[in-house]
């Protein structure tokens, strides 16, 4: 029993693909389902890729198709006799998928990469053409391509797999989440605070505050976080951190502008980590009199020396960076254990006198409450407190030097924002428990039997500190920084938890700044610093830019005002974190479908707060900081937008304009039409728009800003290579609008006629309102050229009637040039490839010179006759092409100058408007636009119309009141009454001369010879039609003449279009009448509107 895939297989004797079958010649299933007829459903032909099954395929082929597919045999793959052309386990598979003959790709990774990709080659699927197209043209197909294919192989993969085996050979060093972000987010969020400033913090708002302080900058960083999370998770992470993470999420504007600001802010962040650390020493120093200088210069000095270190640790590479990360997380971590162990070893008289009383909950009572002093409350401690807690982003800074930066920087950068912020609660707990505010350090300041005390915790541990609320003390939370040194089981393990934990931040921010700046000058947003992009040795080190770095941190150490630069740099990183809230915001906003971050424990409006809660605190901290902040944001931000970099990377603004626009379009849908806003939308038949400048120039005059703009082509012949011509141009012509500075969209359409392309457009261009009402042609000037048995001289009249159909207006513009420029484009592009050739050979003779330079006095001779034949050559080709440039430019200077008139401002002048009929009043509201431009602001506007001659004066008072109702400002109103008055004799012979080509005579000739005429040339002009339009035709040449006597001087001339009825009027006679017309006139628009109202004079 044989069943088929396709039961109509045998039904298409045409069909080129191969048939496979499948023939089940087990006897015992045969007799099985012959059984079961009629009792059990029907069962379908199901391919196996089983061992069993591979024995039972053979091939039937279609009806005359074993011929080709033995060519295919034969040319496609040399079999072996052995093999069948089907079996699914040998090379000779074809083209695999699913074990039939088709070139379909099975869903791979390798065709959803970059070209560029790090981690993979990119692949290319087979397009749809190919797909769509018959197999045997698909069918020569190499050997070993077909057998790697056959495998699940590709060219592609196996360089993938040299690449990393390459990487693998190299060394590259990829971290995973602990050592690459969880450490270096751990190490950059405990800073030197902990230790020298939390127990003041704790102090001066007690445990209860103390601790909200704490959480609300927790709260920021783990919205933050949050927000980072879904963002890395949406998408492969590359190098950059949080400029990565921006620009590709808002775009290059907002991420161009931060990047920058956050790569700086790094930059300072070295200078004022490494301070901190140098001051310590310098007081080390300074306790054992070992000064080298003075205090200020000693740490200039200490400064200098260790950014050197810091930098060289640096250069060495990640591999040396990360290992003294781990060292210094260690030291910091028994710093802090150390801490801890302190608290519960019993105290001594001396730690008493300085406060220290273990845990007591007297002492945890009294320090709960709030005691600001000094002038301090809630938000300046908190300002103070608050860069303590930043740092979340040193994991992501390094995103490109992580194995997985999709899983390791959200669980590494929560991990850490979890520990730390547990450490901090704690400390500040175990501070307050234990350490009383004010304590005056002297061992004899016991309370003594019988005096009176003040009631304080101290009081009743049997300690009297009273004399601190008179006059300062030096010990307790409020006074002493070095609590935490004094309470720990050793001292010293505190000072090296400060030195760990500051060089542990310089040393990450010295390697965030590099790697960020590195990103921002890859992406080649600002042109000037593209030098800092280049990378060095296996991890692509950004070498120049550590050096950029290191000269930044130096300059602000020796410059040693870091108080002062410090608010501004704590706003940089929170402008930072304003815009990852913000990002992952506006990516939820959009709704865009590439939006599918794996991190699902985010919200869009908690994002949204997060992004206020940041800009808030930017405030809070220091109000002029944050105005500077934003200033210097915005004053980037403009100008990444004024420069346009030329990057695509699909950001949330893009997909919010979308949203926007199709909002924007379907409330336009509600909105009911009013002849107060109508405009000008218009579909221009320009062709390719490189290509009729001219035409496009003018529409795009009385729509830029104001109306709709399409420049359309209609493609005509085979329709494969039409469709294909089509979609292989529609970008490159929308980009040619583009950097044009054209307002207009460009749309094609592939058809079997021009008639039927040009109707679908007119039906079918446009979206909802903003649908085209006015359709512009230029004249065809080359009509009586044009072969009736193409017919094409018949659509182009019949697309007057196609376009009245459709209730459109009508615009016929003619310049005398005409609007065709293609065949300067060809020879412009000719010249261009004559230079490049005349370039590329002076560059080989002078690399030839060279070469033969090298060998002697012989050389020399040689060189010298090369050089001298170059020279003949070289002014042969210059005469050559100035003589091309010459022809060409005495051929077509006046066809150039035309294509480029409406680019021009125009001199003071005069419009002249022939308002002879009404058509709704399209054509004065098409000049009236005209005039409000700037490059027509200077022309007047002067009214020509038809009337009787002794009503001139009249009509002149009713055409001005009309317009002034219409608010339309006018230099002059003429009234024609001599329109209709026959034309001069040499004007009409003109006309029958030029209509005598396509006219039938018929009246000369007997009835069965003119109806035989009549029959094999209907498009004659007939003597009949000739005599009923004598009059319509008398007025079109006496029209001619009036325009030539009143309207030669004027810059523009745009009169009403007459109408041929349809059926009525032949092709012929109408363009005669149109030629007649426009003949020797400036340039002139032939106006029609659909006789619909677009002006009112009604508020």
């Amino acid at each position: 029993m044989s069943m088929n895939n396709s039961p109509n297989v045998f039904l298409d004797p045409n069909a080129n693909r191969f048939q496979v079958n499948i023939i089940n010649e087990s006897h015992d299933n045969n007799e099985t389902s012959q059984e079961d007829v009629g009792a059990d459903p029907p069962h379908y032909e199901e391919t196996s890729f089983t061992d069993e099954a591979h024995n039972r395929l053979t091939i039937s082929y279609r009806p005359g198709k074993r011929e080709l597919y033995d060519n295919f045999l034969q040319n496609g793959e040399k079999t072996e006799a052995s093999l069948h052309p089907y079996d699914t386990h040998t090379k000779m598979y074809y083209l695999q998928t699913f074990g039939h003959n088709t070139v379909d790709p099975v869903p791979k990774i390798d065709y959803y990469r970059n070209t560029g990709s790090v981690s993979g080659n990119k692949l290319s699927r087979p397009s749809l053409l190919e797909i769509h197209e018959q197999l045997a043209k698909n069918i020569a197909v190499s050997t070993g391509s077909a057998e790697r294919v056959a495998n699940g192989e590709s060219s592609a993969g196996d360089e993938t797999a040299v690449s990393k085996e390459e990487e693998n050979k190299t060394g590259l060093v990829k971290f995973g989440w602990v050592k690459g972000v969880l450490v270096r987010c751990m190490l950059n969020i405990w800073g030197v605070m902990l230790f020298i400033r939390l127990s003041w913090i704790v102090g001066q708002a007690g445990i209860g505050l103390g601790i909200i302080v704490i959480g609300l900058s927790v709260v920021v960083t783990t919205l933050t976080g949050i927000s980072m999370s879904a963002i890395c998770t949406n998408g492969v992470v590359r190098g950059g951190g949080a400029y990565y993470l921006i620009s590709r999420s808002l775009g290059p504007e907002f991420g161009g502008s931060i990047g920058l600001i956050f790569a700086f802010a790094n930059a300072v962040a070295v200078a004022m980590y490494v301070v901190g650390f140098a001051e310590t020493v310098v007081e080390l120093l300074k306790e054992s009199a070992t000064l080298m200088v003075d205090e200020s210069n000693d740490i200039r000095i200490i400064g200098t020396i260790t950014v050197v270190c810091l930098l060289g640790i640096s250069v060495a590479g990640m591999e040396w960076e990360a290992k003294a990360q781990v060292i210094l997380l260690i030291v910091l971590l028994v710093a802090i254990a150390n801490f801890f162990i302190g608290t519960v070893i019993p105290t001594n008289n001396e730690k008493k006198a300085r406060g220290f009383f273990n845990y007591q909950a007297s002492i945890f009572a009294e320090n709960f409450g709030p005691d600001f002093r000094s002038g301090e409350g809630f938000f300046s401690v908190f300002a103070i407190f608050f860069p303590a807690a930043t740092g979340i982003l040193a994991g992501a800074n390094i995103s490109g030097d992580l194995k997985d930066p999709q899983g390791a920087i959200p669980k590494g950068t929560m991990l850490a924002i979890l520990i730390t912020t547990v450490a901090y609660i704690g400390v500040a707990i175990c501070a307050a428990s234990c350490v009383v505010r004010d304590a005056t350090g002297n061992i004899n300041d016991t309370v003594v039997p019988g005096m009176s005390c003040n009631g304080s915790s101290a009081c009743s541990l049997g300690y009297d500190f009273s004399r601190c609320a008179s006059q300062p003390c030096d010990y307790g939370l409020m006074n002493n920084f070095q609590v935490m040194s004094m309470v720990s089981g050793f001292g010293p393990l505190i000072t090296a938890g400060i030195f760990s934990a500051t060089l542990s931040s310089a040393l990450a921010s010295l390697v965030s700044a590099p790697k960020v700046f590195q990103a921002l000058c890859k992406d080649n947003i600002y042109k000037g610093l593209h030098f800092f992009a280049k990378g060095y040795g296996k991890n692509n080190e950004p070498i120049r830019g550590y050096v950029l770095t290191f000269v930044i941190a130096m300059a602000f150490i020796l410059i040693a005002e870091l108080n002062t630069i410090a608010p501004i740099i704590s706003n940089f990183f929170l402008a930072s974190y304003a815009l990852i809230n913000f990002s992952c915001f506006h990516a939820s906003y959009a709704k865009s479908p590439g939006w599918r971050p794996a991190f699902r424990y985010y919200n869009m409006w908690v994002s949204l707060f997060g992004a206020l809660l940041c800009c808030g605190v930017m405030f809070v901290i220091n109000w002029w900081a944050a105005l500077i902040t934003y200033a210097i944001e915005l004053f980037l931000y403009i100008y990444v937008t004024y420069k346009k970099p030329e990057v695509n990377w699909g950001s949330s603004t893009q997909a919010l304009y979308y949203i926007n626009a199709l909002d924007s379009a379907l409330a336009l849908t509600t909105v009911e039409d009013h002849v107060k806003n109508f405009r000008p939308q218009c579909i221009a038949l320009t062709g390719a728009p490189m290509i009729r400048p001219a035409l496009l120039d003018i529409t795009h005059t009385f729509t830029k800003n104001n109306g709709l703009c399409i420049c359309c082509e209609v493609y005509t012949g085979p329709r494969k290579l039409c469709v294909k011509e089509m979609n292989s141009g529609m970008a490159k012509k929308q980009d040619w609008l583009t950097k044009n500075k054209r307002k207009a969209f460009y749309a094609a359409v592939a058809a079997e006629s021009f008639r039927d392309g040009v109707k679908s457009l007119l039906q079918a261009s446009g979206l909802g309102r903003m649908k085209p009402n006015t359709l512009v042609i230029g004249f065809k000037k080359d009509w009586r050229n044009a072969t009736a048995t193409q017919g094409y001289l018949f659509f182009f009249f019949f697309l007057f009637s196609d376009a009245f159909d459709f209730e459109l207006g009508m615009i016929i513009v003619r310049i005398s040039q005409g609007f065709d420029i293609s065949q300067v484009l060809q020879v412009q592009e000719e010249l261009e490839k004559l230079e490049q050739e005349r370039l590329a050979l002076e560059a080989t003779i002078k690399e030839n010179d060279f070469e033969e330079g090298k060998s002697g006095i012989c050389g020399f001779f040689r060189k010298a006759s090369t050089l001298n034949i170059s020279k003949h050559e070289t002014k042969k080709e210059s005469t050559i092409n100035t003589i091309q440039s010459m022809h060409v430019g005495e051929f077509n200077q006046k066809l150039l100058e035309a294509s480029t008139q409406f680019k021009k401002k125009q001199g003071k002048g005069t419009i002249d408007i022939w308002w002879l009929f009404d058509d709704g009043g399209l054509t004065i509201l098409i000049p009236y636009i005209l005039t409000i431009r700037k490059k027509w602001k200077n022309c007047k506007l002067r009214i020509f119309t038809g009337g009787k001659v002794n009503r001139i004066e009249e009509e002149k008072l009713v055409m001005a009141s009309l317009l002034s109702k219409f608010r339309i400002k006018f230099a002059d109103i003429n009234i024609i009454c001599d329109i209709n008055i026959k034309p001069h004799k040499e004007s009409w012979k003109f006309f029958e001369e030029m209509i005598e080509p396509y006219r039938l005579h018929e009246s000369c000739k007997d009835i069965t010879t003119a109806e035989k005429l009549k029959r094999e040339t209907p498009w004659k002009i007939t003597d009949a039609e000739l005599e009923a339009f004598k009059e319509k035709s008398y007025r079109q040449v006496r029209l001619n003449e009036l325009l030539q006597e009143h309207s030669r001087a004027a810059n523009l001339i745009v009169l009403s279009l007459p109408v041929a009825r349809k059926g009525v009027v032949s092709d012929y006679l109408y363009m005669a009448w149109l030629e007649i017309l426009s003949k020797n006139l400036p340039p002139i628009l032939m106006v029609r509107g659909n006789h619909k109202n677009v002006l009112t004079f009604y508020s």
